[in-house]
């Protein structure tokens, strides 16, 4: 019991301890000023074209932290606070979708292979519960193996995200600092900002890996009580 209780805890905790840990550095660095007093959207819109990605188009969107790159229309959209926004957060936020954005001009091996993964793992997510639950309660090891085969089609999503964010973020650090965006000295910080919001993904990405891992404890169970 004891031992169930905690990997609940680890379940609930880690998430929100990543989420906390993004948002609170993100409210701390977007009122750091970026030395050359860019806006993310004029951030972005430098890179892009400094990259002869002329054909990107950088959008405003709603909400905090909603930013994004949209592969299909080839549009970068930026949250409010980072588009108008001044801060070494907001640079490094935008420098970060224009990453993909450069990943997907580049046909970077993992995007495309995530990009080949929405379908399936967008089933996984939609399907793996349901029938993990009515295996469990109907004692269908069929259903509940059909139903970890869908997970675990989600968790690999989970995974081969991991390299596109890191590597995405990478890519960022580099521009910001080539295109003189940010001094030396400000390079600590922004990676700080990076960091935080990737480490959300790795989280992410352990917590599906534990719930595969208790499907499949699961359905050897169900099968030895068979």
């Amino acid at each position: 019991m004891g031992g169930f209780l905690i990997y609940f805890a680890i379940l609930l905790i880690v998430p929100l301890w990543a989420n906390m840990r993004v948002k609170n550095t993100y409210k701390k660095y977007s009122k750091v000023a970026s030395s050359s007093g860019l806006t993310g959207y004029e951030v972005a819109r430098k890179i892009l074209n400094d990259n002869g990605l002329y054909d990107v188009q950088i959008e405003e969107t709603r909400g905090k932290l909603s930013d994004h790159y949209d592969p299909r229309s080839k549009v970068v959209r930026l949250s409010s606070g980072n588009y108008h926004g001044r801060s070494v957060a907001a640079a490094a936020i935008s420098a970060h979708e224009v990453g993909h954005a450069i990943q997907d001009a580049e046909r970077y091996a993992f995007l495309r292979f995530r990009h080949t993964l929405v379908p399936v793992a967008n089933l996984g997510s939609n399907f793996s519960m349901i029938l993990i639950i009515a295996g469990m309660l109907f004692s269908a090891t069929n259903l509940l193996l059909l139903g970890i085969i869908f997970f675990a089609a989600a968790v690999l999503f989970q995974f081969v995200t991991l390299p596109v964010e890191f590597n995405a973020s990478s890519r960022a650090m580099d521009q910001i600092v080539s295109h003189g965006v940010i001094r030396n000295d400000e390079e600590r910080v922004t990676k700080k900002v990076l960091n935080a919001a990737a480490f959300t993904y790795v989280a992410a990405a352990l917590i599906a890996l534990l719930e595969l891992a208790r499907f499949i404890l699961m359905f050897i169970g169900l099968n030895n009580d068979d």
